[in-house]
């Protein structure tokens, strides 16, 4: 699997965390890895992979939301999208923490999930957000 497939699955499972409670993510994470495995062959590398970054992704979410509030005017975490949110979470997590993802590749492949997931003019409100934090 490809980077940026992965990255769209951990998007996925982390957008799923708005809908459920935390009793039942770990039962949704499974599901999803399920379900996938049905439409494609999965590494079980991959899996963990995907699994792991939610986890880290997670656990950071606090400190993440105040990156953003900090660079955001208007409309702070509480207020954004799901998805749009979703998808800081990730490129913020990337930019910040994930050490393998240059700045650049996680600021383009957020505003690639921002065109598939997110309004029309989600794409600039991510480029825009992602560009204050990583000045």
């Amino acid at each position: 699997m490809g980077r940026s497939e992965i990255r769209e699955h951990i998007f996925r499972m982390l957008f799923g965390r708005e809908f459920h409670t935390q009793e039942e993510l770990l039962e949704q994470g499974r599901l999803y890895m399920e379900l996938l495995k049905t439409e494609r062959e999965v590494s079980e590398t991959d899996e963990a992979y995907i699994q792991e970054k939610c986890r880290k992704v997670e656990e950071l979410i606090p400190e993440i939301d105040a990156l953003i509030n900090e660079q955001t005017t208007g409309w702070k975490t509480g207020r954004m999208n799901k998805a749009d949110l979703t998808i800081l979470w990730l490129a913020v997590y990337e930019m910040k923490w994930d050490e393998d993802i240059p700045v650049k590749v996680a600021i383009n492949e957020a505003v690639e999930l921002a065109k598939k997931y997110s309004s029309d003019e989600g794409p600039s409100f991510i480029n825009g957000v992602l560009a204050k934090i990583a000045a």
